[in-house]
């Protein structure tokens, strides 16, 4: 795999493998096994674009009976989060009664999950729990606790496996930081 990519106007290099983020979100696969194998079919609900690959490797791991949809939020331009959450594709499904679980690629200050939930407690589902592949806790602002963390990171801007730089640099299967050029 590339040590380092240049995506439009920057240039990353390689900060966390394939084989690591794997191992950590079979770690959280199991975890989240443990609690919720005995619970009616729980909705595991995907936070695209940046959640798919994530997603579909926890998937792969989770071993009870389960629901899986979509939903869509925009809140970076650029490096930088915009600060306002726009919902792109919103809730399709009924999910009064049900257990949740928020799969998001990455947890920074907050603000896309906190909106996320306070919309999703209209619905009245019987629990609500976040799942992330990748946590920020020294950007997080929120009170709110994650409970299924893959992996805790400093403040960097990131890409790969389903993050982007404007849009691009989803595909590759590490993670990779900004360069200090």
């Amino acid at each position: 795999m590339k040590q380092r990519v240049t995506l439009h106007d920057k240039t990353f290099e390689k900060f966390i493998t394939n084989d690591r983020i794997v191992e950590s979100i079979e770690t959280l696969a199991g975890r989240i096994n443990e609690d919720y194998r005995d619970k009616p079919v729980p909705i595991f609900l995907g936070v695209l674009n940046g959640a798919f690959m994530f997603m579909g490797e926890l998937m792969k791991h989770i071993d009870f009976n389960c629901e899986i949809s979509f939903i869509k939020l925009a809140s970076y331009v650029g490096t930088r989060s915009g600060g306002r959450i726009t919902e792109l594709i919103g809730l399709k499904d009924n999910i009064e009664g049900r257990h949740i679980i928020i799969v998001e690629d990455i947890v920074d200050t907050g603000e896309s999950i906190d909106h996320l939930m306070r919309s999703l407690t209209g619905h009245n589902p019987a629990t609500m729990e976040v799942a992330t592949l990748l946590f920020k806790p020294a950007a997080y602002k929120k009170e709110l606790p994650i409970k299924y963390t893959g992996l805790s990171i400093g403040n960097d801007f990131i890409v790969g496996y389903g993050l982007d730089y404007d849009q691009l640099g989803r595909n590759l299967g590490d993670i990779y930081v900004l360069a200090d050029e």
